[in-house]
């Protein structure tokens, strides 16, 4: 169950006591000072000037008025003739323009026409253009959905939802995937194992729970996260600051309100220091080169969930298994368009909603045969776990919140092979 919010996370590190600001500051904090500048504040010191010059200018402009109105008159008069002078030249010039033109019109149709002629005599055919035609519009052409597979015609008329954009949106995404295409990089690393790591994506879940964060960004921060140990050999000390870290990056790039740096250093017991978090935030972006953007499998669930206009239970159903998938080492190279697939088709298999449609195998790009191998993985994921000790996604999932989808048994092989033929 969720542990309400304030609570630190159960955590392996040592504590420390966290520094709590004085009733003195806060009191502090919550004081404004009224600006000079505000309605509220001071007055203008150059109001009274104004008045007694307004009142000046009122007391002479009767005097001034006739002699204003005589040279306004002689100036206006003055431009009008200007203006007329400048109209009379501009017609005449193009008057002059327009003869020139008819006569070289003239010429070149006398040319062109004797041109003819002469490939006539010759026995050529005169060159004619082409017309142009209306394209179109073909199912070929980048975007172009068939009607029958059209998910967003409902949301044409929302201008927020570019409906007119989603598939190409999401095949750009796909299209992004191999460049961030991992492979199991734990015999790198010689202080760490895939416990080790078990430990800390189930850790991260619980801290995406107590903040109430977005699911996109704990997807991201378990992407940082592999990324960056991949690249770079870390020991298990840091592993912990690695994990928060990455929480803070993608909570950055996904949330509205993201925590700051003090709430994921108050997370970790104080183990780090702040310094200590923001050098790692300049390694983990420096090693990724700033492009943070990595496709996540959560975005394809929800795409191709619409696909089938499955229910919010049904897709709890594959977000938990999902989420279950990220405490695995095994499927961390598996593409999270690939895994979004698996997962939504062993949800619809253990609801009992049918296999892979037609419109499904259009928006995904895979068939049943691509995702039988991975079903079968995601199948013993959920009927066996790997650690018992490892039980936040699970009790996560076990609440009511979530339709309690994590108490759903297994679906049998049996039933699981016949769908997958």
């Amino acid at each position: 169950m969720p542990f309400p919010r304030g609570k630190k996370p159960s955590s392996c590190f040592p504590k420390q006591h966290a520094n709590v600001p004085s009733v003195e500051n806060q009191e502090e904090a919550f004081q404004v000072k009224r600006s000079p500048s505000s309605p509220q504040g001071a007055p203008k010191k150059r109001s009274a000037f104004v008045d007694i010059t307004n009142g000046l200018t009122l007391c002479l402009s009767d005097h001034v008025d006739d002699a204003v109105a005589i040279r306004i008159a002689n100036k206006v008069q003055a431009s009008n003739h200007t203006k007329k002078e400048k109209t009379t030249k501009k017609i005449q010039k193009s008057s002059i323009v327009t003869v020139k033109n008819e006569a070289n019109q003239k010429k070149l149709g006398s040319l062109t026409s004797e041109g003819q002629s002469e490939q006539v005599k010759l026995g050529k055919s005169p060159v004619q253009e082409p017309k142009a035609s209306p394209e179109q519009p073909t199912r070929d052409q980048p975007g172009q959905v068939p009607e029958e597979f059209d998910i967003d015609k409902e949301h044409s008329k929302d201008c927020c939802m570019t409906s007119e954009y989603a598939k190409e949106i999401f095949d750009y995404l796909k299209g992004r995937e191999e460049k961030f295409v991992l492979q199991d990089y734990l015999h790198k690393q010689p202080d760490l194992n895939k416990d080790m790591r078990g430990i800390l994506v189930d850790w991260m879940v619980e801290v995406q729970e107590n903040f109430e964060l977005n699911h996109e960004t704990l997807y991201l921060a378990v992407k940082l996260t592999d990324h960056y140990l991949s690249c770079t050999a870390a020991l298990r000390e840091s592993l912990q600051l690695i994990g928060s870290t990455s929480m803070l990056i993608a909570s950055k790039f996904e949330e509205r309100s993201p925590p700051c740096i003090d709430d994921f250093l108050y997370i970790c017991d104080d183990a780090y220091k702040r310094e200590e978090m923001i050098a790692m935030e300049v390694n983990i972006l420096q090693m990724l080169k700033f492009d943070i953007n990595i496709p996540v499998p959560y975005r394809f669930l929800r795409r191709y969930a619409k696909c089938v206009q499955a229910n919010m239970e049904t897709l709890t159903l594959a977000r938990y298994v999902c989420e279950l998938s990220l405490l695995e080492v095994e499927l961390i190279p598996e593409r999270a368009s690939l895994l979004a697939s698996a997962c939504l088709l062993l949800a619809l298999i253990m609801k009992g909603l049918g296999g892979w449609t037609p419109i499904l195998e259009f928006h995904t790009g895979y068939t049943l045969s691509d995702l039988g191998l991975l079903v079968r993985k995601l199948h013993s994921i959920v009927a066996c776990p790997s650690d018992d000790k490892l039980k936040a996604v699970r009790s996560k999932y076990s609440h009511s919140v979530f339709f309690e989808v994590a108490k759903i048994p297994a679906v049998d092989i049996p039933k699981l092979e016949e769908a997958l033929k």
